[in-house]
Parts: structure tokens; sequence; C-alpha cells
């Protein structure tokens, strides 16, 4: 792409690598934990958030296993499964499984519990958690899932999480858009921003990209911001996540 075909913000768009071996790591057995952001035992001053992103966290757990019931609040939590199966039990008298091609929206809002664990006896569980600090805060709990097959379109980004409780992919209370690409082409796609001011936490789940020069692999991340649109090259097999979110929040 030549520079004139670039708006003026594109040029002074910022940017910060973080390679999957920076990540914050914790090993319990039952539980291997990867942390983008300070989580737990792993602290970073400089890795405490993504903007409104406040946690990205890569966790195997162990069939059978899982965490006991806890408390959350005032944190939209959004949990994809890469592999395996996830039982969900929470005080809103929930219970659901979630697969890989499913998302779980949890809006904690005034306080819920819940305890999520490894469905399977036999096999491992493979998960991406996120939380994102809401806009309003001591929202009325809600929990949600789906099946986003339905929105899965070939060697493009689909949205998998916005702001419109009205649209099909899922929903949080944040001006954030999530979306999910799978490719086995290479391509070269553009990115818009949805909302002035956001900034997009690029990680890469399989395979390999790059973006301003910048060259991404497996479970590696960039955060952009101030800009208001990216060019992404893809190589073949690859999944993207690409959480767009508020700087400032």
């Amino acid at each position: 792409m030549c520079l004139q075909q670039l708006s003026p913000r594109a040029l002074f768009m910022k940017t910060i690598f973080h390679p999957s071996s920076s990540r914050g790591e914790a090993n319990h057995g039952w539980l291997h934990a990867k942390h983008s952001f300070s989580f737990a035992n792993f602290y970073d001053p400089n890795r405490i958030q993504f903007g409104a992103l406040r946690v990205l966290n890569d966790d195997i757990i162990a069939p059978g296993m899982g965490f006991g019931t806890h408390p959350h609040d005032n944190m939209e939590i959004i949990t994809i499964p890469l592999e395996g199966a996830l039982e969900h039990k929470d005080s809103m008298d929930n219970i659901g499984v979630i697969e890989s091609d499913e998302i779980q929206v949890m809006s904690a809002g005034t306080g819920v519990y819940h305890s999520e664990y490894n469905k399977n006896k036999d096999q491992p569980v493979n998960l991406l958690q996120l939380w994102v600090f809401p806009h309003t805060k001591n929202v009325t709990p809600r929990y949600d899932q789906k099946n986003i097959k339905e929105l899965k379109t070939p060697n493009a980004f689909y949205p998998i999480v916005t702001p419109d409780p009205k649209g099909p992919a899922m929903w949080i209370h944040q001006d954030a858009w999530f979306h999910l690409g799978e490719f086995d082409q290479e391509i070269t796609l553009e990115y818009s921003i949805n909302k002035p001011g956001n900034g997009v936490y690029v990680f890469m789940i399989d395979g390999e990209g790059s973006i301003a020069e910048q060259s991404l692999s497996k479970r590696d991340a960039l955060g952009i911001w101030e800009t208001d649109s990216f060019s992404i090259s893809i190589k073949k097999k690859s999944r993207i996540l690409l959480l767009e979110v508020p700087m400032q929040h």
C-alpha cells in the first residue's frame, strides 16, 4: 500500500508488540495459564491492560478439573473455547457447556458467582478468557452463549462481540468490537476502527501475519492505536482475534 492511500492518522499510528514468549506463565498442574496482562502472580507495570481490555488469559485446564465457585463484579467476561468443552455454572441458575465455535458472555455487573470446569474427563480444554471494563457500572448481571458458526465468513474477519444488543453477534456493555478471522489462503485486509479513539489488540491465535512491517506468529499480539484503519497481511492456516476497545474508559 503506497503512502498516499493512507489517512493522515494512519501515518502516525502507534503500536506495541507483545511476543508470545513475553506473556506471564503459571503452571499449577491442573491449570497451565498464559497471561497477556498482569494477572495473579504475574505483574508487569507496563502490562496492566490495553485500554478497556484488562485480561487476556490463554488457559489449558486438565481433564475434569476447573475453577471452583468465585465472585466477579463490574466486568464483562468473554470466554472463547479453542479446543475441548467448558462447563459453566453461576448464581443466576445458568448451567451451560461451551465448545469450540461457541462463545460465552457474562456481564458481572452488581455481582455474580460462577464456576468453570473441563466437561471432559479424558482431554484438556484450551480457552481464551477476556475481561473488559464496562462503560456502565452496577448493571444487572446476565449470561449468554452462542454458536458462532452462523456468523462465520471464510477468509474474512466477522464480528463475534459488539455493543449492539439487537445484532447477530454477542454484545457487552462497552463500545467494543471483537472480530474473529479464519484463513486458508494468503490475503491482505484493511480493518477500519468503529469508534474514534478506540484501539485494537491483535492476537494471533494460530498462523502468521504482519502489520506495519511487524511479523506475528502463534500467540503473538500487537496493540494498535491513534489510527482510523490499518492493513494486515495474513498467511495460510491462520486464526486471528481482533479486539477493538476504547483506549480511555
